[in-house]
């Protein structure tokens, strides 16, 4: 990095969506896989194709509650002429011709039934039953199968396993799935000022590492959560290239163009710098490089811009790493209660607290009347932890918007309540 340029700061500055395409083009899938209990594989990648071993349901069974038979012997039966058969005991094994066998919603259909007539439309005298309808072949059976087909793929590799994807996977009779390993991210906190309690003058403590690496665990990765490194270049050359064997490596603080700003040249050092300075606000003076083939994400000082970085780029570059895309962030619509500033070619992220109509939380309607309204926080002030970690989520005023008004439907991204 030159000197020049630390003087001159950010004469040029790359848009957000081509920053992280140029993050993301530096990030190779990991392959290490591992199998792991599926009770245990909620959020986890799918890495090899998972093919049902077995049907389900494995046999015809009974859609609710009645009698098995054999459809032909119902044929013409009415509330008038039931068609008279012969009781068979409850959970009979077969059904002859002329008989019926009690059965129960999910019990199997004994061998030679292949209909169920509701228990409504049957009445039992003696050994026999009198059966009011007419049931055709199949009615009220579900066939084996009817759920998940015997060796039906069920899910490719790159698919997040669900809660309900569980369920199936058990449903099939697996025990186990291979997935792939978490992606490992070093978190690297950088600065001479920061400390781990007891603050003097000139010191802060350091939260920038504690929230990244949070955010990695809660994003699907490995963090490993390193000490400080102090503002010495050759201090900041050793710790990122001994973390060069992870899948991704995440620095914060010293990614300016100032004296103590470190990280650009170290990295430049190191391999390569890909984007230096992006148009977004708060925490343009983000660096994105790569060296030895592992994707490196330095990210502002500033604990907004840090964090607002960290979810538009150290995101998506860990879910890549892991095998698969980084989903939008769910969003709420909301009414805007004050106006937000906005500098054009610039993406800005307003953060925002969410206030229910009529105090009623989770209200929603159709209508603005009924949404939530949306009160920015604070308009300005990337320093300023509490208006993130006070707020619902962000509003995105796109490159192209000089601000927001006032009275504006707008959609909050819930950033912190998605992997």
């Amino acid at each position: 990095m030159s000197h020049d340029r630390r003087e001159s700061g950010f004469k040029r500055r790359t848009r957000v969506a081509d920053a992280r395409a140029t993050l993301l083009d530096a990030v190779t899938p990991h392959d290490r896989t591992e199998s792991v209990p599926v009770e245990a594989a909620d959020g986890r990648v799918v890495a090899e194709p998972i093919d049902a071993p077995a049907p389900v349901p494995g046999y015809d069974r009974a859609a609710m509650d009645g009698y098995a038979v054999r459809a032909s012997d119902t044929f013409g039966a009415g509330d008038r002429s039931p068609a008279v058969l012969a009781a068979k005991p409850a959970e009979a094994d077969a059904v002859a011709p002329g008989e019926a066998a009690r059965v129960h919603t999910g019990s199997a259909v004994p061998e030679g039934a292949d209909a169920v007539v509701m228990v409504e439309r049957v009445e039992a005298v003696g050994d026999e039953v009198e059966v009011f309808d007419a049931v055709a072949t199949g009615e009220n059976v579900g066939e084996a199968g009817e759920d998940v087909a015997d060796g039906q793929r069920l899910y490719e590799p790159g698919h997040v396993l669900r809660p309900s994807d569980l369920g199936l996977l058990r449903s099939v009779g697996l025990d186990e799935v291979t997935v792939r390993e978490p992606p490992e991210v070093a978190v690297i906190p950088t600065g001479e000022e920061l400390v781990e309690s007891d603050p003097g003058p000139g010191e802060v403590i350091e939260t920038n590492g504690l929230t990244v690496s949070r955010l990695v665990e809660r994003w699907g990765g490995e963090a490993r959560y390193r000490d400080v490194v102090t503002d010495d270049p050759d201090a900041l050359r050793e710790a990122v290239a001994a973390d060069l064997d992870a899948d991704v490596v995440v620095t914060t603080g010293g990614s300016s163009v100032g004296e103590r700003d470190l990280i650009p040249e170290v990295v430049d050092g190191l391999g390569e710098v890909l984007v230096h300075g992006v148009a977004l606000k708060p925490g343009h003076p983000v660096c994105l490089g790569a060296a030895e083939g592992t994707p490196i994400v330095s990210l502002p000082g500033y604990p907004v811009a840090c964090i607002v970085n960290a979810a538009q780029f150290l995101r998506p570059a860990l879910k890549r790493a892991g095998g698969t895309d980084a989903d939008p962030f769910p969003t709420r619509r909301a009414t805007l209660d004050r106006k937000v500033a906005s500098e054009p070619g610039v993406r800005t992220f307003a953060r925002v607290s969410l206030t229910e109509p009529d105090g009623e939380e989770g209200a929603d309607g159709d209508g603005d009347d009924a949404l939530p309204t949306a009160t920015p926080t604070r308009a300005s002030g990337s320093g300023i932890l509490s208006s993130v970690a006070l707020a619902e989520g962000w509003v995105v005023v796109p490159e192209p918007r000089e601000g927001l008004d006032a009275g504006e439907t707008v959609d909050v991204e819930l950033w912190e309540v998605t992997e």
